[in-house]
């Protein structure tokens, strides 16, 4: 028996905060080397963090990144750091990781397989190192070896696969495997998504039965630079299965994982299995002195998969959706050094679920650290301790009444801050609707109505509403937040410079359908260890509805446009799958056969007409957070041209087909 404990750490990491990321990695180390770790994994890109974009071609941060690699060298003593950085190499800049090793640099591993998909651009910065390819870096005089490497740390033999690289079908692990490693580390930098979790355990116990290896994964965790949220995860697995796993969607800085594994065990795996001999070309071995702690053979633990209580329930997305926006609020809120949120809380499904998300994030965060902890994180008074003061000196709620606003929604909006314990304010701005109104009608020479301004009169209502929460906002310091969901992104079906306005556009990823979905199940059981909040029974009994006609209308939101959930499918088969009007249409006939064929055509015809029309809007939309593995965000993800041809042949393809 041959014993050696591994680890892994998570990181919440800041793109180009040097100290801070420095700081963070050097508490991770000295917290394995007190826990007898020998080797440590961290995650990708950790020195400078993931989300730099442009900044990686920067010759000076490539520079100032080895600066900071150079200053963690003396903190590597007794044991083995795998740490990630940008490194440039002749003509190009590669996603790379260092493995220092008793405060020795002892080579450089670079990405073999870059992440181009989805809202992935690594192709722009980076460049994909060649299979097999070893070669010398000179830094500063000093002659590194740089490339496709495998270590052999004191008999200890370490190979890496870098977060895409396990991924793709041609993995690097099957050439691992034939230069007979014995640890696998793979730093990650990958962004939550619903479901992605599992897909990530499964590549992680693959690759460590397919090597005979054992296999360390260590993600980033939290909201890094301010789109991608990072949901953590640290895994340690053998051939045999989950040795260890830490929790996701942690609110404080690192989550570590340490395991105890068998070499002996190891290399006997190993030698049941075959491979081809070509994979082991280019073997790329780099000695390196080193003595591993010795480990307690009763320091071995019983494997665990590391689920949280959660995660094992009937409710898996709801909780996911809960735990990733507000940890994506918390983060934003810290790190751009604001001081709280304001939201313009309608009564209606939108801003009641910001409002709950800012809440919850408070309440998970507080239930993580302690309510004194959560004070200290986000730097609020002292005198905010419990939980309703977090609350309060956080998140503040503004309903504001135009003539068109009803009892109903006002109740609802004061009764869901009074129980999520906000801050809560009543503006009427029916005055300056009524005053904008009067300008435009003497402008115009002609007052203005229903039957002909329709638009520009709801619009002005919205567009009314967010100067004075801005100024409040602009007060308290604080971030005002959109309400805006992905559904109505998709058709334009939002007022810019109204209901569009704020700082971070949280639901702007999500749809309306699942969006109420999550609200009744929120107000009928909540987050495991938080519960219910009875108080969204009054806004989830109510037609969504923009209330900006008179109450006589009738008006809903799915009046306006379409139910939810067909707006929703054609959105997955128009984006997603890049169908055109024709062909989605008649997926939607298939799907849908409640409604008549002629009606699915013409809300098909709306939803492109809507979609194409309004692409500037999306363009101004605030930021929002990736929560599925497509949305609809021209900056990251969904690129569409601004002005078009708007689908017409295709329409009028559809239009014949389904007369």
């Amino acid at each position: 028996m041959h014993l050696i404990r591994i680890g892994g750490t998570a990181l919440n990491q800041t793109p180009l905060d040097w100290d801070g990321n420095r700081d963070r990695i050097v508490a991770a180390i000295e917290a394995a080397r007190r826990a007898g770790v020998s080797i440590l994994c961290l995650p990708e890109l950790c020195i400078t963090g993931y989300g730099c974009e442009d900044t990686f071609q920067s010759p000076g941060m490539q520079r100032l990144a080895w600066q900071v690699l150079e200053e963690l060298e003396p903190h590597t003593r007794g044991i083995a750091v795998a740490v990630g950085l940008p490194v440039r190499f002749e003509s190009g800049v590669y996603d790379a990781v260092a493995l220092v090793v008793d405060g020795r640099l002892a080579g450089i591993v670079c990405k073999q397989h870059l992440a181009g998909e989805g809202i992935h651009y690594e192709p722009r910065w980076f460049r994909a190192w060649p299979a097999g390819r070893q070669a010398e870096l000179v830094v500063n005089g000093r002659a590194v070896p740089i490339g496709d490497l495998r270590f052999d740390c004191g008999g200890v033999r370490i190979g890496f696969e870098i977060c895409e690289d396990a991924w793709v079908a041609g993995r690097p692990a099957a050439a691992l495997a034939a230069r007979g490693v014995d640890v696998i580390l793979n730093p990650s930098a990958s962004h939550f998504a619903f479901g992605k979790d599992e897909i990530r355990r499964r590549f992680v116990l693959e690759g460590a039965r397919a090597c005979g290896a054992a296999y360390v994964y260590a993600n980033l965790l939290g909201n890094e630079a301010g789109r991608a949220i990072y949901d953590g995860g640290v895994f340690v697995a053998e051939p045999t299965g989950m040795v260890a796993a830490g929790r996701r969607f942690a609110f404080g800085d690192a989550v570590a994982v340490t395991a105890v594994v068998d070499l002996d065990a190891l290399r006997l795996a190993q030698t049941r299995l075959a491979h081809d001999p070509d994979d082991a070309r280019g073997d790329g071995r780099v000695a390196v002195e080193f003595t591993p702690a010795p480990v307690d053979p009763a320091a071995a633990r019983a494997p665990h998969d590391g689920r949280d209580p959660w995660e094992r329930g009937g409710s898996v997305k709801e909780e996911e959706f809960t735990r990733a926006v507000a940890l994506g609020l918390f983060d934003y809120v810290r790190k751009s050094r604001s001081r709280g949120f304001v939201v313009s809380a309608s009564g209606g499904a939108d801003s009641s679920a910001v409002a709950c998300l800012v809440a919850l994030a408070i309440r998970l965060a507080g239930a993580e650290m302690g309510d004194a902890g959560v004070g200290r994180r986000l730097g609020i008074d002292a005198g905010a301790n419990s939980p309703a003061d977090l609350v309060r000196a956080v998140l503040t709620c503004v309903y504001q009444s135009t003539a068109n606003s009803g009892p109903v929604t006002r109740a609802a909006a004061r009764e869901l801050a009074e129980a999520l314990g906000a801050e809560f304010h009543e503006f009427d701005v029916d005055q300056i609707v009524r005053g904008y109104t009067e300008i435009v009608s003497q402008a115009v020479g002609r007052p203005l109505t229903w039957d002909r301004d329709d638009v520009a009169l709801q619009n002005i209502q919205a567009r009314a509403r967010a100067p004075g929460v801005w100024m409040l906002a602009n007060i308290r310091g604080a971030l005002l937040v959109s309400t805006s969901n992905r559904s109505e992104a998709a058709v334009g079906y939002a007022t810019m410079d109204g209901d569009t306005s704020g700082g971070i556009a949280p639901i702007a990823g999500i749809d309306k359908a699942y969006l109420r979905r999550w609200l009744v199940w929120l107000e009928r059981q909540g987050p495991e260890g938080l519960g219910p909040i009875p108080a969204l029974a009054a806004i989830n009994a109510q037609a969504p509805t923009a209330e900006l006609r008179p109450g006589a209308a009738g008006q809903t939101d799915e009046g306006d446009l379409m139910p939810y959930d067909v707006l929703d499918r054609i959105e997955r088969l128009a984006i997603r799958d890049k169908e055109l009007p024709l062909a989605a249409w008649q997926r939607l006939v298939v799907d849908f056969p409640q409604h008549e064929p002629r009606q699915l055509a013409a809300w098909t015809e709306r939803f492109y007409v809507l979609w194409s029309r309004n692409q500037w809007k999306r363009e101004r939309y605030a930021p929002s957070f990736h929560l599925d593995d497509e949305n609809l965000d021209p900056k990251t993800w969904c690129r569409f041209p601004i002005l078009s041809g708007g689908f017409t042949r295709e329409l009028a393809t559809l239009r014949a087909a389904a007369m």
